[in-house]
């Protein structure tokens, strides 16, 4: 039975907050450093997980982890984002309901990180399949491109998101992913032209520079030395822990899995790096004639390089950086720009450049990404948003404004779903909902987006109002309008109580959050919102030859030209924070809030005020109190009754009834109050903690009674199974012995018993023995008698005959006596074993001369034998290679007797050791039986060119000897005869058959020092074939050789002395080849 834990098991602190008694600040904190400290880096309030950054890896994210979590229950594990992810795909999967993860916190919480966490989770408990995991891969391998692009290296964090990135994954009706679309919010696009000190630009910049190739680099006119791009930060060029080459590296693989072309990938290297160069391009003050100032770049090096990469005219874009023209319905007007507004223009198209590229590639995965099936579609969405933002120092900006803005948009949307949630929970299971007091911050929201008095609506209005607008008017604006809300506060305010209020600067305002108070700095307000591109940079943009430059800057276009002024970031911000609450609004929310503990990046440091800093901002408490309002604590009738089943006799150990009957049972005999807890449908519900810790008491109390009996039956089980045990052992060791005393007896009798017979046959025999000796001399002396007595009747008859046959009787003796000392005498005398010793001893009369000859001839046979019986194969090879040469050559041809004494070696080359020759015997498959170097004798001039001569069994083969590459590879059944002269040469042609494939280049006349071991091996293996002609061998000293279509005759001569000892050939004419030979050789 698969044994099942639960969230209070074993548990560390208080794993859901909604459960923390009592619940303050301090006791909230202390429990989150507790499980901190013990790597719990995972609390729940409710159902939503609070991520505790660990800055460290932890072994919580094993396959046996996804495992573990995969199909369980939210609260039967301990806290873990597992549960979250696993509890959103099986409500998708299950029960049809479309779902959002929200994932919130600030720089550096790890925000990025659960994201991951929770895509790679869906990941591996989805379906599998090639094109399954092909989907999967896309949607997985989208988040290295899009941090590249979009993540930075900050003060806070090594790989802090620069953006907010909405993904929603689709499935179908199995829970398989489909596609995914990804939604972008308010790129930093600022930090492309200027970054704090301590922090980065974008990582693709530095990847680049690290990661690509020299070829790369010099095709995007690049160098690697980061100090030389204005726009690159250089105490921060290097960060510890990250590898910018490698990642380079993940980031082009993971384009090419998502589907980026090999062309788009190089164009948007190209965009990079004209970032880079635009930032390089700087201005110098000019005067004009009329006294106006107007602006020159001082190196157009850069530009020019700038330009050739974007495929646009340098004069264009020069003229764009100095001249902005203003259009008013029919009327052009053209002014100049001094030095700082073409540095601010020339930082706006680095900053629109920048930020329209990460869009076009948002769209361009979606392209990806997208799902092909046009059914309807499951959704899960993921939403990786920046936090709540406060700046020390009021060093708040327009960024913080809008990232506020939007997280209390998320709040507002988060206490209506939770409390939506709470009451859907308690209708359906027949509880009486009461209303919950929380904090609405719909006011705050009103005070920011209001369409008429809001923030937004003011500061847009301030940008599009003809005259000088400022940042000072825009406050003066807002002390006007929102002078009242109880919101909002500024020194300069009308109503007179913050008059006195000398904390707030001139140039802010202050606004309580739902988080608390946030001081703003209107400075850069305007600017930031107008976000404004001149529109002589937009047409110089589109009027580039790259592909890629007219798809991001479609404005540019001359033909629609609109003179309307673009929207303002802040407008856009909005209308993309409504779109995505409407989305949220439409899905079931699951939360994760994300803290750092530290500041210093560092693990097991805890720092409470910074943790309680980020708890207030992302309103833990208020989740728990809202949670908390109602019931405290929920579980269905089950779980609850196998629970607590051992706390009631009428429930243990197994109830027979309904399970809500038996909780019914079990709460009434605890006596648990009334007002305590409620009975719903399928769960009960309990309304304070003390109750549950109440029940968790008497259950520890319960267990402990229990294991104390699990002991006491244990110990008496596993006394009673030794003494069992020992008494088995007993009789066996018994049994045993017994048969050992009892085979030992039987030993000791059976040797007394054998020693006594031995003893007893030995007698019998020894009598025995006596008998037959006895009986053996009797016969014997009878046998001496009886021989004794037959010699002497013998020699009584014989005596008559003695006289008679006496000369023939010395006859015979006296021959038997000379063959005996002529064999003795011969045996003392016989020669060497050596066959060709020819010596023999000399008869010693003359009627031996038969006897003597066949001796002879005997013993040189035996002699012969025994010596060949001492050859190996290879040597018995080389005499039959000899024989066969003496059966050719022997009287045909006077180079023979030379060769005689040369042994057949075979392979003169050594080919398979030589590594020069490593290649050409590779190339030839079979084994080499002759590997020589000849002289291919040439028709033109009778010159001979050094050759490998290469041969096997099936073929002859010709090689250069410089190079090893093949020449010739002529198959033996091809060849017809072999010619070779009668005289000293080496010469010998190998004529090919007519029509055969090799004879088109004709045959072949070729010299070598071992010709005799040359034409014996080839005659030798053409009749050892079975399917082939024996080789005819023509020894003349004229023969015919064809040369391609001609035949040539070679004629052998005797040299005259003057000409040396050298063998000679030279050309007579077209059709004869004269042979030297000199006749000393």
């Amino acid at each position: 039975m698969e044994v099942k834990t639960s969230l209070l098991d074993n548990m560390i602190g208080v794993g859901d907050m909604v459960l923390l008694e009592p619940l303050t600040e301090d006791s909230f904190l202390e429990n989150l450093k507790k499980r901190f400290d013990h790597n719990e880096i995972y609390t729940y309030i409710g159902s939503v997980v609070i991520s505790l950054n660990p800055y460290r890896s932890l072994p919580i994210y094993t396959p046996d982890k996804v495992e573990e979590y995969r199909n369980r229950n939210f609260y039967e594990l301990s806290p873990h984002i597992y549960a979250l992810a696993d509890e959103a795909y099986r409500s998708l999967r299950d029960q049809d309901k479309d779902q959002c993860i929200l994932i919130t916190g600030e720089s550096g919480a790890g925000k990025t990180e659960a994201s991951k966490l929770v895509m790679s989770y869906v990941a591996a408990v989805c379906g599998k399949g090639q094109e399954v995991n092909k989907v999967k891969e896309q949607l997985l391998q989208s988040n290295p491109v899009l941090e590249a692009f979009g993540n930075a290296k900050t003060v806070r964090n090594d790989n802090s998101s620069r953006f907010g990135k909405y993904m929603d994954i689709e499935f179908d009706f199995k829970g398989d992913p489909l596609g995914g679309v990804i939604s972008n919010y308010l790129l930093e696009k600022s930090r492309v032209v200027k970054q704090p000190r301590g922090e980065r630009n974008f990582h693709i910049f530095y990847q680049l520079l690290s990661g690509a190739s020299d070829d790369t680099l010099k095709k995007l006119k690049l160098e690697r030395d980061v100090s030389k791009y204005n726009y690159l930060s250089l105490d921060s060029a290097k960060v510890s822990g990250l590898d910018d080459a490698a990642n380079f590296r993940t980031v082009r693989n993971a384009m090419q899995i998502v589907g980026f072309m090999e062309d788009e990938m190089q164009s948007v290297l190209e965009l990079v790096a004209a970032v880079l160069k635009l930032g390089n391009i700087e201005f110098k003050p000019e005067s004009r004639c009329n006294g106006m100032d107007e602006s020159r770049i001082k190196d157009k090096n850069d530009l020019k390089e700038m330009c050739e990469l974007l495929g646009t005219e340098q004069s264009v874009l020069e003229r764009a950086f100095s001249y902005r023209t203003v259009e008013a319905k029919m009327e052009k007007v053209s002014t100049t720009l001094n030095v700082a507004q073409a540095y601010y223009a020339r930082d706006a198209l680095a900053k629109n450049l920048y930020s329209r590229l990460f869009s076009w590639l948002v769209t361009r995965i979606n392209e990806s990404i997208k799902a092909q099936a046009k059914t309807r579609h499951k959704v899960m969405g993921v939403l990786d948003i920046y936090g709540f933002e406060i700046f020390e120092e009021g060093d708040n900006s327009f960024e913080q404004f809008i990232i506020n803005y939007c997280n209390e948009k998320l709040q507002q949307i988060f206490i209506e779903l939770t409390l939506r949630e709470e009451q859907e929970e308690y209708v359906r299971e027949g509880i009486e909902w009461t209303n919950i007091e929380y904090f609405n911050n719909a006011v705050i929201c009103d005070l920011i987006e209001n369409n008429q008095n809001g923030i937004l609506a003011m500061l847009d209005e301030e940008c599009l109002r003809p005259g000088t607008v400022t940042d000072e008017t825009f406050l003066d604006k807002l002390n006007t309008i929102c002078a009242d809300h109880q919101h909002f506060e500024s020194r300069l305010c009308k109503n007179s109580k913050f008059l006195n209020d000398h904390s707030l600067p001139h140039n802010c305002f202050r606004i309580q959050h739902y988080a608390g108070k946030v001081l703003y700095r209107v400075e850069g307000f305007v600017d930031k919102n107008n976000d404004l591109l001149y529109r002589d940079l937009s047409q110089a943009m589109y009027k580039a030859n790259h592909s890629l430059i007219k798809q991001l800057f479609p404005e540019g276009n001359p033909v629609k030209v609109n003179l309307k002024r673009p929207p303002t970031a802040g407008f856009q911000f909005k209308a993309s924070v409504g779109t995505l609450m409407s989305n949220l609004q439409t899905k079931n929310p699951n939360y994760i809030r994300c803290i750092k503990p530290n500041d210093k990046k560092a693990s097991h440091v805890f720092n409470e005020s910074l943790v309680c800093h980020q708890a207030r901002y992302l309103g833990l408490m208020e989740n728990v109190r809202v949670r908390r309002a109602g019931y405290a604590f929920r579980q269905g009738y089950e779980p609850c009754l196998e629970r607590y089943k051992m706390l009631c006799k009428n429930t243990w150990p197994h109830w027979k009834g309904p399970a809500r009957q038996g909780v019914e049972v079990l709460m009434t005999d605890l006596q648990v109050p009334a007002e305590e807890f409620s009975y719903g449908r399928s769960k009960i519900f309990i309304r304070n903690p003390r109750t549950l810790f109440f029940l968790e008491e008497k259950r520890k109390q319960c267990l402990e009674d229990l294991a104390t009996l699990i002991q006491k039956i244990y110990r008496g089980w596993k006394c009673r199974s030794h003494f069992l045990l020992l008494k088995k052992s007993q009789i066996v060791v018994a049994s045993w012995y017994r048969r050992y005393a009892q085979q030992k007896k039987y030993q000791q009798v059976k040797h007394a018993t054998t020693v006594v017979q031995s003893y007893t046959r030995g007698w019998q025999a020894r009598k025995l023995l006596r008998e037959l000796k006895y009986q053996k001399k009797c016969e014997e002396a009878v046998t001496t008698i009886s021989a004794f007595w037959h010699g002497t009747q013998v020699r009584r008859e014989y005596r008559k005959f003695f006289r008679a046959n006496a000369g023939k009787k010395i006859y015979n003796f006296t021959i038997q006596r000379i063959m005996q000392k002529y064999f003795l005498g011969l045996k003392s005398k016989l020669p060497s074993m050596s066959p060709i010793d020819k010596t023999w001893p000399a008869r010693p009369y003359s009627f031996l001369d038969g006897v003597h000859a066949e001796l002879r001839r005997i013993f040189h046979l035996w002699r012969c034998k025994k010596y060949r019986s001492q050859f190996t194969e290879e040597k018995k090879a080389v005499y039959e290679e000899k024989l066969e040469a003496s059966e050719l050559f022997k009287d045909k041809k006077a180079l023979y007797p030379n060769s005689v004494r040369q042994p057949f070696k075979g392979d003169y080359l050594e080919i398979s050791k030589n590594p020069k020759y490593q290649k050409l015997s590779s190339a030839v498959d079979e084994k080499i039986l002759l590997a020589d170097v000849v002289n291919k004798i040439n028709r033109a001039n009778g010159k001979g060119s050094p050759r490998l001569f290469l041969l096997t069994k099936k073929n002859v083969v010709l090689a250069d000897q410089k190079t090893g590459q093949l020449k010739a590879n002529v198959p033996l059944t091809d060849l017809a005869s072999v010619s070779t002269s009668t005289q000293t040469d080496g010469f010998f042609a190998l004529k090919l058959k007519e029509g055969s494939a090799s004879a088109i280049k004709g045959d072949f006349l070729l010299s070598s020092d071992h010709l005799i071991e040359i034409i014996t091996k080839l005659h030798r293996i053409s009749s050892m074939a079975a399917d082939r002609e024996k080789l005819n061998i023509d020894i003349s000293d004229e023969f015919l050789v064809q040369f391609k279509q001609d035949k040539v005759c070679v004629k052998f001569i005797h040299g005259s002395p003057k000409n040396g000892n050298s063998v000679s050939c030279k050309r007579k004419n077209n059709r004869l080849l004269e042979v030297s030979v000199p006749a000393s050789s």
